[in-house]
């Protein structure tokens, strides 16, 4: 057989159940090799970016690697974006592009670019075939490390002249990623800076749920009785109503969880990524920080490490349970948790209310979700309004990017959650702005046969950018733009489409497309540009 069929045996070896791409003249074999295989189905996607941020959402949903297909050249710059951003929001993806033969990347060549040097930066690890029996290998090492903590993007680059070479080579067989955990003196010596502080806090991050760890986490913290704060990619870890639960933090103004940690005298960080927030921007005081992650600290003055238990966030958190003794059950003074719900619009009471507000959406959506329900936020000022607003009924089903935070996500990637839950309902909020960076996605649902409920929030204009610009200059520039008839629009992609006026229309709305099967709905809420 040829070598891209081996290609495509070590995809089955490894699981693999679709591939998003856009094929090109570098990538027909790998394609021919894809129509024979009886387990993958091949997602021809309209843009390649949306290719890459719908492997990226599957990757993070399904637990599995996400895999996108590009050709060479525009093909595989096209990834760029949604690779960094399965990077930095470390979603197990593999990106697989087409490349000109040797004989043609030794000089100036038609549509050549060293794809593999672009990607260094935005991969964990970036490589090109060079003989084709190094497939399997480099297949088995490529889904790897993808995986390994922290997950991330995988480049694989494979030459036309390889493409077609014979070769007898079977797939590696496919081992667990081993697991760690602290040693006994680590773990000890965590307990004793928990038994020597008063009032700590813990602050989990997205690792928490990338390990499958959130009962442990529940587990300990109960036990230690200490308020709790979420990173964005955190939410729903603890539940709504949890009496430690004190939301969310990470906010660029008006974070009401500060006073929670200035209060505090240790901080027991679990599984955060500092991608989402560093730390100089949320521990100004420098308060005493207890690491628990699977890697090592970043250590600096704003992170200054007290203790560190290093290994799987499960092994970690069951030791240090067992071990804790005393609770340190405490409450930051001045009724910060109601202080915090008003704020953030939690526990919203709609009646009598009709204003097309985000905060008020987002209320209707949270009381219409179930613990199934997928959201997934576009970026722009909805996303901190989801950030702040939503609370989501089990920890994963709030899909935000945090870490790239890169309009255009949402469409693509509820395509991703969809192909990954196809029994969960998938509702995406997306500005007008991040809404057509991708919008010809949908046909692509629509073609697939998807139930994915698309709400764009539609003002003309990048309405955080403008309150950004207005809050540094006093006045905005180059914010504002024109829209399509999103109603029309929608219908020319056989979608249906509605626009409410109002907020109990809006419910009626979201209540028809749930029920709905098989059917795409676009809904077009008309925000006001201030």
């Amino acid at each position: 057989m040829k070598a891209t069929d081996v290609l495509v045996h070590c995809l089955e070896n490894e699981g693999v159940e679709f591939v998003f791409g856009i094929m090109g003249k570098e990538t027909l074999d790998i394609m021919d090799s894809l129509s024979k295989s009886q387990q993958i189905t091949y997602i021809n996607v309209r843009h390649e970016q949306g290719a890459a941020f719908m492997a990226d959402v599957y990757g993070r949903l399904s637990k599995k690697v996400g895999v996108c297909l590009a050709t060479l050249g525009p093909g595989a710059t096209n990834l760029l974006t949604g690779i960094s951003s399965a990077t930095l929001d470390h979603s197990p993806v593999v990106a697989i592009t087409g490349q000109a033969g040797f004989e043609k990347q030794h000089k100036e060549s038609h549509q050549y670019l060293d794809i593999v040097k672009i990607f260094e930066p935005a991969t964990k690890w970036s490589v090109q075939i060079k003989e084709s029996k190094t497939i399997p290998k480099l297949i088995r090492k490529g889904f790897r490390e993808a995986q390994m903590e922290k997950p991330g993007a995988v480049l694989i680059e494979l030459p036309e002249n390889l493409a077609i070479e014979k070769n007898a080579f079977q797939p590696l067989p496919v081992t667990p990623i081993p697991k760690s955990k602290p040693t006994a003196e680590a773990i000890e010596t965590a307990r004793t800076i928990i038994e020597q502080c008063q009032k700590p806090i813990v602050i989990v991050g997205n690792g928490v749920i990338r390990q499958e760890a959130v009962p442990a986490l529940r587990k300990f913290v109960e036990q230690l009785k200490s308020p709790v704060i979420h990173s964005f990619m955190a939410k729903g870890i603890l539940p709504k109503d949890h009496p430690l639960n004190y939301f969310t933090f990470g906010f660029m103004s008006k974070d009401e969880a500060f006073p929670l940690i200035d209060e505090s005298d240790l901080l027991i960080v679990i599984g955060f990524d500092t991608i989402e927030k560093p730390p100089k921007d949320w521990n100004n005081n420098k308060r005493p920080i207890l690491h628990l992650n699977p890697l090592p600290a970043e250590v600096d003055e704003y992170y200054p490490v007290k203790g560190e238990l290093i290994g799987e966030l499960n092994e970690t958190l069951q030791a240090l349970t067992q071990l804790a003794d005393s609770p340190k059950h405490w409450a930051p003074t001045g009724n910060l948790k109601e202080r915090i719900e008003i704020a953030y619009h939690i526990n919203r009471d709609l009646k009598g209310k009709q204003a097309l507000s985000i905060e008020n959406i987002l209320t209707v959506i949270e009381l219409y979700s179930t613990e199934k329900t997928i959201l997934i936020s576009d970026v722009g000022a909805h996303k901190l309004a989801i950030a702040r607003t939503y609370q989501p009924k089990q920890a994963g089903r709030l899909v935000i990017s945090n870490g790239l935070a890169s309009m255009g996500i949402a469409i693509p990637g509820s395509i991703g959650a969809k192909l990954a839950c196809p029994d969960a309902p998938v509702i995406c909020v997306t500005g007008d702005g991040g809404a057509l960076m991708n919008i010809s996605e949908l046909e692509t649902a629509k073609r697939l046969g998807l139930s994915i409920i698309v709400i764009v929030l539609n003002n003309s204009t990048l309405k955080l950018e403008k309150q950004m610009m207005e809050a540094k200059f006093g006045n905005s520039f180059g914010d504002g733009f024109g829209n399509p008839d999103f109603l029309k629009l929608a219908e020319s992609f056989g979608v249906k489409g509605v626009r409410p006026a109002q907020l109990n229309e809006f419910d009626l709305v979201l209540s028809e497309a749930l029920t709905s099967n098989n059917e795409l709905t676009l809904i077009d809420i008309q925000m006001p540009q201030q």
